[in-house]
Order: C-alpha cells, then sequence, then structure tokens
C-alpha cells in the first residue's frame, strides 16, 4: 500500500478499530475508538473478544458479519507465510487463530501475548473486505481482485490509471450521511499546476504542497494552508550486497556526511523535523529521548572511507522527482555532500520504481511511517524479516545482528511488560544505526492547500478522512 493509496482507501474501508486523531493532542491518533466494532476486551493474554455492529452493509449491499472479519484475517489472504497480500504477514503473523462466536463476536487468538493487537486491528492493513465479493472478483482477477468492496462513507464509481479516482458517496454510511455526493482525485504531478488548479477553484484541497508555496497560497482570501508534520520519514536504503556498499564503514560515512538540518533549512524552511533515529515521539514511553540517531560528522566520514579502503567505486542514488516531496532536490544536495567526503556518486532519476528490481539499485529513496504508534509499527515492521520486495529482505545485516535484531524484535512484539520492551527497542534502533542499511533524513512538512469553505483537518498519517465528523462545508 502507497502513501498516494492510503489517502483514497481510507474512504472505501472501514476498520474494526480506529485510530482518533483529531482529540489526542499533536495529532499522533494513539486514542482507540470504535468504528465497525462496538467494543472489544481481553479474555486472557491471548485472547481479544470483539463484538460488531449489526447495522452494517458493505457497497454492495451484503450485511457485515462475523464470517467477513474472519475471512479478512485468513492465512492465506493475511496472516499466513504465502499470504496473497504481501504485507500482511508483517502485521498478523501474530494471529493463531480469528473464530466467530456468533453473526457480531469474535475471538482473535494471538500465538503469544501481543501487547499492540488492538493497534493493529486499527491499522492500513485490517481495512474489512466482503468475503463472497472479495472471492468472486479474485477468480475474475486472478487472486486479488483490483476493486473490492468496502464498507467505508465512499465507494468507487470510477477508475482511470494514472489520471483519475472518482468516488460517489455510500449513503448507508453507519457513520452519517457523507457531506460530500462525490469525491475525485486527480494525479497531478506538477506542483504549479496544483497550485493553479487550487487558485481557480478546480480543486477544493491540494497535497504536497511545498514550503515556499504556503505564503503564495495564504495571501488568497479564499484558500489557505493547513499544515502538519508527519509521523513519517524520509530515507535512504542502500543497497548492502553490492560491492561499493558492503563494508558498513562506508555506510556510515554516506550517513555522517548529510548536514540534515542544512536540507531542513534549504528545502523545508527548518518547518521539517530531523528525528533522532528511526523512531516518533507518537511512541510515548518506548520513545528514547536519549537515543543519539543521526549525526554531521564529515571529517568522522573521510576517516572512515580510509579505513575501510573505499576504492572510489561508483554508487548510484536513485530516486523518483516528484513522488516525494522535495526528494530531487535533496538528492541533488545530499550528492554534493557525498562527493565532498571523497565518494564517487552520480544521481538516477527515474519516473516510477514500478517493475524495478529493487536488487540493482545501490541508493534509492523510501518513506517510512509508523503503522502504528509503537516501535513494532516502525522500525520491526519495515525492516523486520517480512519479505516485503520494497524492503531489503534483512540482507542488510551481519548474520550475528541478524540474529540479534530478530530475537529482540520477536521480545518486542511478543511482551507485556515495559521495561523489556524497552531495552529490546532501544537496542534495536543501535543495531540499526551501526550497520546503516540506510538513514532516516527528516520527517517532512505534510502541506496541503485548501478552500476555505471546507472545513477539513489533516492527520499525522497519510490518512485522508472524508468521514462527516471531519469534512463539511460552510454554507455557500
Amino acid at each position: 500500500m502507497s502513501n498516494v493509496g492510503t489517502r483514497v482507501n481510507y474512504s472505501i474501508f472501514d476498520t474494526l478499530i480506529r485510530r482518533d486523531f483529531l482529540s489526542d493532542e499533536g495529532g499522533g491518533g494513539s486514542t482507540l475508538v470504535p468504528s465497525l466494532a462496538t467494543s472489544w476486551s481481553r479474555i486472557d493474554d491471548r485472547t481479544l473478544e470483539v463484538k460488531l455492529r449489526d447495522d452494517v452493509t458493505f457497497h454492495n449491499g451484503a450485511k457485515l458479519t462475523a464470517e467477513d472479519v474472519v475471512f479478512t484475517f485468513s492465512p492465506e489472504r493475511l496472516s499466513g507465510e504465502n499470504a496473497l497480500l504481501p504485507e500482511g504477514p508483517a502485521y498478523f503473523s501474530v494471529l493463531e487463530a480469528v473464530k466467530a462466536i456468533d453473526d457480531t463476536t469474535l475471538h482473535f487468538i494471538t500465538k503469544g501475548p501481543d501487547p499492540l493487537l488492538e493497534q493493529r486491528l486499527a491499522s492500513w492493513a485490517s481495512w474489512i473486505v466482503n468475503k463472497a465479493d472479495w472471492e468472486a472478483k479474485a477468480a475474475e482477477d486472478g487472486g486479488v481482485p483490483m476493486f473490492p468492496v468496502g464498507t467505508g462513507p465512499y465507494m468507487l464509481d470510477s477508475y482511470r490509471a494514472d489520471e483519475a479516482i472518482r468516488l460517489v458517496a455510500n449513503d448507508a454510511y453507519f457513520g452519517g450521511t457523507p457531506t460530500a455526493a462525490s469525491v475525485t482525485f486527480r494525479e497531478v504531478p506538477e506542483p504549479s499546476t496544483r497550485v493553479a488548479g487550487l487558485v481557480s477553484g478546480e480543486f477544493d484541497i491540494i497535497t504536497n504542497v511545498a514550503p515556499d508555496q504556503i505564503d503564495q497560497i495564504n495571501s488568497y482570501d479564499d484558500i489557505e494552508t493547513r499544515s502538519v508534520v508527519l509521523a513519517n520519514s524520509h530515507v535512504l536504503v542502500y543497497n548492502v550486497t553490492d560491492p561499493a556498499l558492503s563494508d558498513a564503514r562506508v555506510r556510515q560515512a554516506m550517513n555522517l556526511a548529510i548536514d540534515r538540518d542544512l536540507l531542513n533549512q534549504a528545502l523545508w524552511g527548518g518547518q521539517a523535523v530531523v528525528p533522532n533515529g528511526h523512531q516518533y515521539p507518537e511512541f510515548g514511553d518506548m520513545y528514547n529521548p536519549d537515543h543519539v540517531g543521526v549525526e554531521y560528522d564529515p571529517e568522522r566520514a573521510r576517516a572512515l572511507l580510509e579505513e575501510a579502503g573505499y576504492d572510489g567505486a561508483l554508487i548510484r542514488y536513485t530516486t523518483q522527482p516528484h513522488y516525494y516531496l522535495n526528494a530531487l532536490p535533496a538528492a541533488q544536495a545530499i550528492i554534493e555532500m557525498w562527493k565532498d567526503v571523497g565518494l564517487n556518486v552520480e544521481l538516477n532519476v527515474v519516473e516510477s520504481f514500478s517493475g524495478v528490481d529493487f536488487k540493482t539499485l545501490q541508493v534509492r529513496t523510501w518513506s517510512n511511517s509508523t503503522r502504528y504508534p509503537d516501535p513494532v509499527g516502525g522500525l520491526w515492521n519495515l525492516w523486520g524479516p517480512f519479505g516485503s520486495p520494497q524492503r531489503t529482505n534483512q540482507s542488510w545485516i551481519g548474520t550475528e545482528n541478524l540474529e540479534r535484531f530478530n530475537a529482540l524484535g520477536a521480545i518486542l512484539e511478543s511482551t507485556v511488560a515495559l521495561e523489556p520492551r524497552q531495552q529490546a527497542a532501544w537496542e534495536m534502533l543501535d543495531i540499526w544505526k551501526e550497520d546503516a542499511p540506510g538513514t532516516v533524513l527528516y520527517q517532512p512538512l505534510e502541506t496541503y492547500g485548501v478552500a476555505k469553505d471546507v472545513n477539513w483537518q489533516p492527520y499525522t498519517f497519510y490518512y485522508m478522512d472524508l468521514r462527516p465528523y471531519n469534512l463539511s462545508f460552510d454554507a455557500q
């Protein structure tokens, strides 16, 4: 699931439990509230009982039942090693079984104690689908349906690849009648074109507004910007199996050569956040404020390259120009920083990573979001042994550290007590920094341009919430 795709799908599907971004101070979304479930409770340390609403229908008119939920989390679809959805095991390999007790009661049974099951059920991997619809469409589409139905406030009306997606209101939505009759998501890669469309009234909301466009938009009477620092970091991924990058000291030197504060000032007007490692304050007690995650030390970088015997081998940095805001100017600046410490580097710009074999790329751009507010939803979910093709499949780490990292991750996701969870998570941060399979650059400032008569609040995650409680319109 991509960041862009999440903006659309959040209005089509619902989860059993929902993260409440509006009531949390700072918008971290750590508070959980009912969605398709009316309540949930722990029966024992491995069993969560969930009660469903009895007034929910899918977009095809079928009534939501416990059997749909059982199917959604089935091993063959989501939670097993060979699940159809590749991201599923990172979230739900902890499940031993999901059992329907009756039409509105379910038991989620985990393989061991799991402190985060409720958060997992509120994550983007747990959107509930209709069993009959999925199976019928899977037979037609060859495994994974392109357009399964959900229960959300909007349903798919039309789809034009690389152009636009139109959703129409689901007037039977259990959360209240949607406030817009239809919503159209258009792909507009050029930032100036998006701004022009907002100014003209063609668009009500635009995404990825650059910091240097904020004042321009705010100068108009009828439009404004709304910004939030994301619980997401732009990152670089290093191919450590490549001969030029196989020595950890070279990768450490690359990380030390990047002046992230300068990037923040130059590209984000100082409004992005340079985090202290692969973690977020939303983690609460699991956040380590004392961890030194990123450093800028070009002299030490040069010394490490000399120590490693770096021989000038070419290193190519591959990025898309527009998918991540400021990705291209950041890459251009980082290239010069690397050259300054003695690295032989060149920039490779591609329009899309679609169809690209990531194993052939030496350095590439990526972003890492916290899927839920805990290290399990960040470092472990994204860099653990879950086999997504977008990840490095743990080839980034030496055998001894690999075993240790995975052992710590197992502790992290199967221990309830705070102190051992903290110790495990914080040692994992140290391993990730030492082995340097990549690096965090910054948490970007996500700025939307919005018509002032549209009452809508952005979140620290990429969810674009258009439910009635977060979308309304001033009377004209």
